[in-house]
């Protein structure tokens, strides 16, 4: 019945044979055939097309299931995907990985955009005070155009990243407290989402890269991972945005402690997955535990993974209520702290390519001496990063600013002509 060549996924064969629905949503990939062609061709199949991708020559449809048994009959189609859901990653730091160091030594992430890729962001006053740094919103799940969270996890993981501690005085702020966010919902009020919204997030965030300088984007959600990263097209889309130069930080998931666990998109080899650490009983960075629910690799290709850890229990950040802090746990948390690293890289070389900042980050990590499908390559270190791409960084002294406004400095320029010339004025007027 459904001998098309492998092109039908078997999760998708599952939904069509025990599915009474009028229309199924899926994900169709081709080859040798544009966007354009194939939404014209499921029109025809009395389809209706959600979104078109150019990034990865695919569209994500309704289809009567009839009409996916025609699709993959023709010649020109690659693959069609049953379009699952996605979810944000939590469960029920800043001194351990030393982004308090990187801070103190001018590196605050200043100019550099981070893409959010979430339920939206809130527009706290940690984010917009004294500059509104949510510089753009993009809403694929109910079209609004002003900044807004209703769950609450993507602005939890923005404070993260850029949060500049404003209400709470400077206690609470992110790793790179002066990015810009650039928040794009693809996640409900409940955290789940399509796989295809959640690409189409991706897609706008690199059509956008230059207007908005976005050199950084994270995702605080995945899907169970049932095919190779080659194969899936969240990976593909998240290998895109590398390409286009962006930077992808990406939580491994929640699954753990058991192995073979790491989420898609996290599976792939281009981004950089984060496991989470619980750093609250440590006195030390190399006394950090792996937090139990951190997901383990290897991956469905064989893959080590995660990448890197980071502190993932009972992180401190913004709440989508007015301008309170809440405390979450889950690799959702643990991502956006090695995406603030990434944007301190950045705003020291904006020349960097992702690779090279992957490089930096992980190649600076502090080994905690368990295997690499639970540890990857240790703990993030930001003062070690920090101090490998400048030994000899200069920590910051207000006191000594040039463009200091005081009177002091205001005169301090002035010759000593001008105050004979001050002088010879005043004796005139006499």
């Amino acid at each position: 019945m459904f001998g098309y060549r492998n092109i039908i996924e078997d999760v998708l064969i599952e939904k069509l044979m025990g599915s009474e629905e009028e229309h199924i949503p899926v994900i169709i990939t081709a080859k040798d055939c544009q966007c354009d062609d194939l939404e014209a061709f499921v029109q025809k199949l009395g389809g209706k097309v959600k979104h078109k991708f150019d990034i990865i020559n695919a569209v994500a449809v309704y289809l009567p299931p009839v009409g996916v048994r025609n699709v993959a009959r023709e010649r020109v189609i690659q693959k069609i995907f049953f379009d699952d859901m996605a979810f944000k990653l939590m469960d029920i730091a800043s001194v351990t990985v030393g982004s308090d160091f990187a801070n103190e030594h001018n590196l605050t992430g200043k100019n550099v955009g981070v893409a959010v890729i979430d339920t939206g962001v809130h527009p706290h006053s940690d984010l917009v005070t004294p500059n509104n740094r949510i510089i753009a919103f993009k809403d694929f799940v109910n079209n609004k155009h002003q900044p807004y969270d209703d769950d609450g996890h993507g602005t939890h993981v923005a404070g993260i990243i850029a949060g500049n501690g404003f209400s709470s005085k400077g206690k609470l702020m992110g790793v790179a407290p002066d990015a810009n966010i650039i928040g794009v919902k693809v996640l409900n009020e409940d955290g789940g989402g399509s796989i295809s919204d959640v690409i189409a997030g991706i897609q706008w965030a690199i059509q956008n890269r230059k207007r908005y300088n976005i050199k950084v984007l994270t995702l605080s959600l995945g899907a169970t991972a049932k095919k190779s990263y080659q194969d899936d097209p969240l990976c593909q889309a998240v290998d895109a945005a590398v390409k286009n130069g962006i930077t992808v930080v990406t939580a491994a998931g929640n699954n753990g402690p058991e192995i073979e666990t790491i989420n898609s998109p996290a599976i792939s080899p281009n981004v950089i997955a984060v496991g989470a650490c619980d750093d609250r009983a440590s006195n030390t960075p190399r006394n950090v535990k792996i937090a139990d629910f951190s997901s383990r690799g290897p991956t469905i290709d064989g893959l080590n993974k995660p990448d890197i850890l980071a502190p993932g229990v009972d992180i401190q950040s913004l709440s989508n209520e007015g301008n309170k802090y809440r405390s979450l746990s889950g690799t959702s948390m643990a991502a956006p702290i090695v995406a603030g690293c990434a944007a301190l890289l950045y705003e020291k070389n904006p020349n960097l390519t992702p690779a090279e900042t992957k490089r930096y980050i992980i190649g600076n990590a502090l080994p905690l001496g368990m295997n690499p499908d639970t540890q990857g390559a240790g703990l993030l270190d930001i003062k070690t990063m920090v101090n490998e791409i400048d030994p000899n960084p200069v920590p910051k002294n207000p006191a000594k600013n040039p463009s200091s406004k005081n009177p002091q400095n205001l005169l301090a320029g002035h010759g000593s002509w001008f105050w004979v010339l001050v002088l010879v004025i005043v004796l005139l007027l006499l």
